[in-house]
């Protein structure tokens, strides 16, 4: 039978002795490709797993192989963030009898490697990528194993064919800035997270957007980018407030960073709000234990990871998505940490 013939067989008839003679390598090794597993040359698995996607070569259904574990790989795990999209994915994996599996890649964007052969050899229901990128080819190595791939807060544009969960990011951005004009406020200053990610691009679109409609001149010098911690938002709003046309308020793109504007401005001789507003984003736990107790928006973290959770348990029964992209709304959090401007003191 000539290849061009053995293309056009139904799905159903392809085996792995067939993607074995295609290759020109024994079964055996055609299965410890497709079960992950090592002692296979670089260029063979290659030729291998491109013949299983051509041939739309799948793993039955039934065979009970996958294990009971849905695998959530985090970009980092050092951050009450992570923790309350943990605690809502764990409600939905808990409530089926499953467990969740954690893997930190320590500040990684993409995998190695060796994680995507350790993936496959450990047979996980589904993967919930966290900030992560999952990179072509291992994303096409989980799918013919028929691993389902969810992305959760993508750094990015989610690549085709992921489903994935957000926030409006946006429309926060928006509410946080429109609250801040709305109390007579116009040097009103952003600490953004890296523009690598896509979360933080739109919350300054979103800052931008309101003071554009409010018709207030836009300040570059205003907008500053640091990481999103404690240390990035001191950092950057020291400077910032050492300036002589300093700001009334500052928008943090999360609560850590907000913390750092606080500490900023304490060290500044600054009183929050008198002296300076301050409005964060997450909702974290703490922004309500913080003195006084921040104004921030609310990010529904526990939700968001239930929603990806839901999503791939969907897909690795078989289901389609009924949303491609699912982003769950954000609200404005008004406590005592934002309030109208006095006048600037004299220097």
């Amino acid at each position: 039978m000539t290849d061009q013939h053995a293309a056009s067989r139904p799905r159903q008839e392809v085996t792995l002795a067939h993607i074995a003679k295609l290759a020109g390598v024994s079964a055996p090794t055609v299965s410890k490709v497709i079960n992950g597993h090592p002692g296979v040359a670089s260029s063979t698995r290659r030729r291998i797993e491109d013949l299983v996607r051509e041939h739309g070569w799948r793993r039955r259904p039934d065979t009970g192989e996958s294990s009971a574990v849905v695998e959530v790989v985090f970009e980092s795990l050092d951050s009450l963030w992570a923790l309350e999209l943990i605690r809502g994915m764990d409600e939905v994996t808990q409530a089926d009898g499953l467990v969740l599996g954690l893997i930190d890649m320590r500040g990684r964007r993409t995998p190695h490697e060796g994680w995507t052969d350790q993936a496959l050899a450990r047979r996980p229901l589904g993967i919930i990528a966290v900030s992560a990128d999952i990179a072509e080819r291992q994303r096409d190595r989980l799918a013919s194993r028929s691993i389902p791939l969810v992305a959760l807060d993508p750094r990015g544009e989610p690549e085709h064919g992921v489903p994935s969960v957000g926030a409006t990011n946006w429309n926060g951005g928006l509410s946080a800035t429109r609250h801040l004009l709305e109390l007579g406020h116009r040097r009103i200053a952003m600490v953004n997270g890296p523009d690598t990610l896509m979360c933080c691009r739109a919350r300054l679109d979103g800052y931008r957007a309101a003071l554009d409609a409010a018709g207030v001149p836009p300040d570059p010098s205003l907008v500053r980018t640091a990481p999103l911690y404690v240390e990035g938002g001191r950092t950057e709003a020291a400077a910032l407030l050492a300036s002589p046309d300093r700001p009334t308020a500052v928008f943090a793109a999360n609560d850590l960073q907000a913390l750092g504007v606080y500490q900023a401005a304490h060290r500044a001789g600054l009183r929050v709000p008198e002296d300076l507003s301050v409005v964060g984003f997450d909702d974290l736990p703490l922004a309500q234990w913080a003195d006084p107790p921040m104004t921030t928006v609310r990010q529904p973290l526990r939700k968001m990871g239930a929603a990806a959770a839901r999503m791939v348990l969907a897909l690795a029964a078989g289901a389609a998505p009924g949303e491609d992209r699912v982003e769950l709304a954000t609200r404005l959090e008004v406590r005592a940490s934002t309030a109208p401007p006095t006048h600037l003191p004299m220097r």
